[in-house]
């Protein structure tokens, strides 16, 4: 009965003001992550790093990642989402800070870490509350747009890397990036609990709180809840262990989510972690790589809109694997680019892709799982994609000091997304307009 209420709640003020808070963690984790991309090059000469080390500034901070998408998936679930999206909105924030006071190579890697740790662990903590409030029509819809505030936050990266940082120096991009240890306060105002966990953990006067308050601002004229919860919510939770994801009824769905991480996080990481140093490498200054990488990172932005509109109307598994597939048709031709027309021409496509076929995945990833292992499970699969991302920057900057080619590097990518798409293809199943319970 208190689910048949939520879902009965009509797209109100509430579920733009979810968005938006929850969108803005996004953004800001997107600029950190974008911040030290566009960082690296001048970093490297500063301090005279080799793209080995160039690497591991990027690797470090998806091994945090890991880490934290799955400690906090696994917290999400037992102390709730809202107490865990706040934590790790203010370590990542705090760290980033650190990051600026860095003295050493060392001790920026520790602190890249620490970013990455709180960065991982919001992320799927996030996507989860958000799927748990939206309305079964528009979920997708709204994870899209959830997921777009990071195309944001990469532009907002690339407007202070060509803004400031050729004038300031390196250390302003993380000063800048604390920003959000002071929003942090506003989290507790404006993000209620969810209530499918509140039911979950059977606190069910706090849920009904909730949906009464809904109601409320919604225009709803409340009525008396029923004594008994519905069959659904009375329905005993799966155990809560890592485990439970390997299950005859999870294992499939499981595997795909995994490979499916896997492939678009070593591609994303690999292609744009390095991509100011390789569009500088092929010979423009770096104020304008810089400029170059902004006008492709702007190019996300459609793409998260298309991925929005299309994953309600043609559904996640289609849109996602057709996004994979096209993006690495684009990362193929980015690397073989022969002018810098056709290498801005084809990095706005890739980008356009990639990043619409992230907004899929955070939308597909919380759907696939119940309510008690919803952020587990997403945590998991976040925090096994994030050893894509631990690898690839590496990889890459290994192929590079060996002699490899931007086209050799390029082709690496192209074939791991196009395999990927066919997982999602072949083993994905549809979530599309269902309620979650019913998936």
């Amino acid at each position: 009965m208190i689910l048949e209420r939520l879902e009965r709640i009509p797209v109100s003020g509430f579920h733009y003001k979810m968005l938006a808070v929850t969108g803005l963690g996004w953004l800001f984790d997107s600029m950190d992550t974008g911040l030290i991309a566009f960082v690296l090059p001048v970093l490297a000469k500063e301090w005279g790093l080799t793209p080995g080390q160039m690497g591991w500034i990027g690797s470090i901070g998806l091994i945090g990642m890991a880490l934290g998408a799955v400690l906090a998936g696994t917290l999400a679930d037992r102390i709730g989402r809202k107490q865990v999206f706040t934590i790790t909105v203010l370590l990542y924030s705090v760290s980033t800070g650190m990051c600026a006071l860095a003295t050493s190579y060392e001790m920026l890697l520790f602190f890249r870490f620490l970013v990455g740790f709180g960065l991982g662990g919001e992320l799927p903590v996030a996507a989860t509350l958000m799927s748990e409030y939206a309305p079964t029509k528009l979920r997708g819809r709204f994870i899209v747009l959830l997921e777009s505030f990071w195309g944001v936050g990469w532009l907002v990266a690339a407007l202070i890397a060509y803004l400031l940082i050729p004038t300031y120096g390196w250390k302003i991009a993380f000063v800048l990036g604390t920003l959000p240890a002071l929003y942090v306060f506003l989290l507790r105002i404006g993000m209620p609990e969810s209530v499918r966990y509140l039911i979950s953990r059977r606190r069910v006067e706090e849920a009904k709180e909730i949906i009464l308050g809904l109601e409320a601002k919604a225009g709803i004229a409340s009525e008396p809840f029923d004594a008994e919860l519905s069959e659904a919510e009375m329905t005993a939770p799966p155990k809560q262990s890592p485990l439970t994801l390997w299950t005859k009824e999870y294992r499939v769905r499981t595997a795909m989510l995994w490979l499916a991480w896997f492939g678009i996080v070593f591609s994303y990481y690999g292609i744009f972690m390095w991509l100011p140093s390789i569009v500088f490498k092929q010979g423009f200054a770096v104020v304008k790589s810089f400029e170059y990488v902004m006008i492709m990172t702007v190019a996300q932005l459609p793409g998260y809109l298309a991925a929005a509109w299309l994953v309600d109307i043609i559904g996640r598994r289609l849109t996602l694997s057709s996004f994979l597939l096209l993006s690495g048709v684009a990362s193929y031709f980015f690397g073989n680019a022969g002018s810098p027309e056709a290498l801005l021409a084809w990095g706005a496509v890739m980008s356009f892709f990639n990043l619409g076929a992230w907004g899929v995945i955070y939308t597909y990833t919380p759907e696939l799982y119940p309510t008690a292992i919803r952020a587990l499970g997403s945590g998991w699969a976040a925090g096994f994609g994030r050893i894509g991302g631990m690898t690839a920057p590496a990889l890459v900057g290994m192929m590079l000091a060996g002699g490899s080619q931007m086209d050799s590097v390029f082709f690496m990518f192209a074939a791991v997304l196009v395999i990927v798409a066919a997982i999602v293809l072949g083993m994905g199943v549809e979530s599309r307009q269902k309620q979650l319970e019913a998936i």
